[in-house]
């Protein structure tokens, strides 16, 4: 389970795809040097974007390959579902 958190907002996500793109779209509201937006699997921070880095930082050894093919793998998942939805039986 993932949970976005910044000031004022915190949510719970099965899937790292819906958790990151909810945080990047909380980018805009990050005015200050003072707030940043937090992504947490189970208990532990694994992501963080703030004004004081260019990109969104990954926490922990390991995390972005981790995350990365998480991503993948969902976007394989959701594809596969699309075509079965489309009853499209070519994949």
């Amino acid at each position: 389970m993932f949970r976005v958190a910044t000031r004022g907002f915190s949510q719970e996500f099965e899937r790292w795809t819906d958790a990151v793109n909810t945080a990047n779209s909380l980018k805009p509201n990050c005015k200050s040097w003072l707030e940043d937006i937090r992504i947490f699997d189970g208990e532990n921070l694994v992501w963080v974007y703030s004004l004081s880095h260019t990109y969104p930082q990954y926490i922990g050894p390991g995390t972005y390959k981790r995350l990365a093919i998480l991503f993948l793998q969902e976007a394989v998942e959701e594809d596969k579902q699309m075509a079965e939805d489309s009853g499209d039986n070519h994949t």
